[in-house]
């Protein structure tokens, strides 16, 4: 059975990975759902110097001090950045690096970048001098994209217990000085795997990174751990079930 960590996105914590957790864990696997500094449970840790480094570390010493290897490291949406820098600085201790309708950014680009300037603007404006990115509204009439597939529930329950993200989390830019390669899969939920294919071809840079990985569609919304909890937990299982022990 494998051993999974699961990084959640922007604004949730360990909390949002709940049904998933309970599922690998029935199937036999082991399960660290992870909460980020400064967000969820981890709130009143937020300041102005929490960022993507912060986040980075939070995974490599859970994974040190639990004595973890052969680990299947998830990272949904914005928290796949500190799981492609984590990834880095430990490749032996990772059999998958898993996104989760997320993407390894090239080397030097923050999150904050991948957004068209005109959201730049209206995102810098609502922050104003602080140091937290407001989580969404979590409308569906706004955003049917990367909410469909949520329930009345769902939404509720987002809009109840999302928190303001550290925003060094999306303005640092990714920094990957070791060179650690680890085999990596995407879970494309928002946009199709023949979409990532081309895009992948065509070496855009916010695909090139996944050229070799393994791809899987889960189409749904941007958040499949509230709307598709049990597709996306079988999902996790196949790829923990194929990922090889370390022998070294």
């Amino acid at each position: 059975m494998a051993t999974f960590v699961l990084v959640p996105g922007f604004w949730l914590g360990a909390w949002a990975w709940r049904e998933v957790t309970d599922g690998l864990r029935a199937a036999g696997h082991r399960a660290y759902p992870l909460t980020l500094t400064g967000v969820a449970d981890r709130a009143h840790l937020a300041d102005p110097d929490v960022g993507l480094e912060t986040h980075t570390t939070d995974i490599v010493r859970l994974v040190e001090a639990e004595e973890l290897r052969d680990v299947v490291l998830v990272g949904h949406s914005g928290g796949g950045m500190p799981v492609q820098q984590a990834a880095d600085r430990l490749p032996d201790r990772f059999g998958r690096v898993v996104y989760l309708d997320s993407g390894p950014l090239p080397e030097g680009t923050a999150q904050f970048d991948t957004n068209p300037p005109e959201e730049q603007l209206r995102l810098r404006a609502l922050i104003g001098d602080g140091h937290l990115l407001p989580p969404p509204a979590w409308d569906p009439a706004a955003d049917p994209v990367n909410l469909a597939g949520l329930d009345d529930e769902s939404l509720d329950l987002l809009r109840e217990r999302a928190t303001g993200q550290p925003l060094g989390a999306a303005t640092d830019p990714v920094r990957l000085p070791h060179g650690g390669a680890v085999p990596t899969a995407l879970i494309a939920c928002t946009f199709p795997v023949e979409t990532v294919r081309q895009m992948v071809a065509q070496r855009h840079p916010f695909f090139a990174g996944l050229a070799g990985a393994d791809l899987y569609g889960l189409p749904t919304g941007h958040w499949p751990m509230f709307s598709e909890p049990k597709r996306l937990t079988e999902l996790l299982d196949r790829i923990g079930r194929a990922v090889p022990p370390n022998t070294d």
